[in-house]
C-alpha cells in the first residue's frame, strides 16, 4: 500500500464531497480520517502476532457520522466536555452557548467540530493538515477562530495530534479527540488493564459537572499502578452510580511544562496491544463507553454495547470557564495575539 491515499467516501445533503485519507508507516500502523469532523474511522495496528486489527470504534456509512454518531472519532471542540448551565462569562460579557446534555454545552454543542467539514491538505506522506474557521458566536461562543489540526505518523507505530488557535476576541478553547479505543479489535474492552498517573480526579454531580478535586486512593478511581477495568466498575461508589461507569476527569501528576508526558497507558492481554497516551495537557477524561447500548452497529454488522470502547481524551478539566485560573484549574482563556497550542501523542506496541 503507498503512504498516501485519498478515495471519495461521499457526499454531504448540500453536495459537499467528503474523502477518505489513509496514512500508512508501512511498518505496523494505518490510519483513515475522513474530513467529516476529522474523524478517524480507522486505526490498524498489530497484535503479538504481526495481525493488523482495527482498534478504534467506527460506525458504516457516512450517513451514520452525520446522524448518529456519539462521537466516535471526532475532532472535539470549541470546548471539549461540559460547561456547565449552558454559558460563561468572560470579560464582563454573558455568553449562552448551545445547551445539547441536559442545561450543559457538551463537546462544543450539537454542531461542534465533530459535525463540521474540515478542509484537509496532504503536508507530506505522514501528515495531513486540518483547518477550520469558526465564526464568531458559533454555537455561542464568541470570536472569530482559526484552528489547525495535524495528524502526524511517526516512526512505526506512533500517531501524533497537534493542535493550533487563534482568534480575534477572547474566547475558550479546549481541543480534544474523542477516539473509542477497543485494543482487542472487537467484543469488550473491559478486560484491558488501564493504568492513568494522577492522584486526584474531578468529583462530579448528577449532571456530571465537577464539584471539585479527590484524592483518589482507597477508591476505584485509583489507576496509579493498572487495573483490570472491569474488576472494579461495578463497585458500589457514588461517582461511579452517577456516571454509569467511569466518565472522569484525572489530574496529571506530572508538570504542565509544555512537554509531552504520560497520561495513560492501556494494555489487551489478549492480544498484547499496548497503547500509551503522552500529552501536554493537565488533564485526561478516561470514559468507558458507558451509553452504547447495541442501538449502533459497526462496519461489520457488530452491535456496540456498554464497555465496547474507551476514551482517554486529553483536556483540560471539564467547566474551567467556571473556575478561577489556578495550578489546579489552568485557565482556558484565549486572546488575540495569543496561541493555542496543544499536542497528543499515541503510541502502540
Amino acid at each position: 500500500m503507498s503512504p498516501l491515499q485519498i478515495r471519495d467516501y461521499g457526499r454531504m445533503p448540500d453536495g459537499r464531497q467528503i474523502h477518505e485519507y489513509t496514512l500508512d508507516t508501512g511498518a505496523g500502523l494505518r490510519l483513515s480520517v475522513i474530513n467529516l469532523g476529522g474523524i478517524v474511522t480507522r486505526l490498524e495496528v498489530p497484535d503479538r502476532r504481526g495481525d493488523l486489527a482495527n482498534v478504534v470504534l467506527a460506525l458504516p456509512t457516512l450517513e451514520d457520522y452525520r446522524l448518529r454518531n456519539p462521537h466516535f472519532g471526532v475532532i472535539v471542540g470549541r470546548y471539549g466536555n461540559r460547561i456547565g448551565q449552558g454559558s460563561f462569562s468572560l470579560g464582563g460579557e454573558h455568553y449562552p452557548l448551545n445547551v445539547n446534555d441536559g442545561a450543559n454545552c457538551l463537546h462544543g454543542g450539537a454542531q461542534g467540530f465533530g459535525q463540521q467539514v474540515w478542509e484537509i491538505e496532504p503536508e507530506s506522506d505522514r501528515c495531513l493538515a486540518l483547518r477550520l474557521t469558526s465564526p464568531d458566536g458559533d454555537q455561542g461562543f464568541p470570536g472569530r477562530l482559526m484552528v489547525t489540526v495535524r495528524y502526524r505518523l511517526i516512526g512505526d507505530r506512533d500517531w501524533q495530534v497537534d493542535y493550533e488557535a487563534t482568534t480575534d476576541r477572547a474566547t475558550v478553547v479546549n481541543l480534544t479527540h474523542h477516539d473509542y479505543f477497543n485494543l482487542a479489535g472487537g467484543g469488550s474492552a473491559l478486560g484491558h488493564e488501564l493504568e492513568i498517573p494522577a492522584s486526584r480526579y474531578c468529583e462530579v454531580d448528577t449532571g456530571m459537572i465537577p464539584t471539585g478535586l479527590a484524592d483518589v486512593t482507597g477508591t476505584p478511581l485509583d489507576f496509579r499502578s493498572p487495573q483490570v477495568i472491569e474488576a472494579r466498575i461495578r463497585q458500589n461508589h457514588p461517582q461511579l452510580q452517577r456516571a454509569q461507569g467511569y466518565d472522569h476527569s484525572f489530574v496529571l501528576d506530572a508538570p504542565l511544562d509544555g512537554d509531552l508526558h504520560l497520561a495513560a497507558r492501556l494494555r489487551d492481554p489478549v492480544s498484547g496491544r499496548q497503547l500509551e497516551v503522552h500529552t501536554t495537557e493537565p488533564a485526561v477524561q478516561f470514559y468507558s463507553g458507558n451509553f452504547l447500548n447495541g442501538s449502533l452497529t459497526g462496519p461489520e454488522g457488530q452491535l456496540y454495547r456498554q464497555g465496547d470502547g474507551l476514551c482517554l481524551e486529553t483536556q483540560h478539566n471539564p467547566d474551567s470557564p467556571h473556575h478561577e485560573p489556578s495550578a489546579d484549574w489552568p485557565s482556558t482563556v484565549l486572546r488575540p495575539g495569543e496561541t493555542y497550542r496543544t499536542s497528543t501523542l499515541h503510541r502502540f506496541g
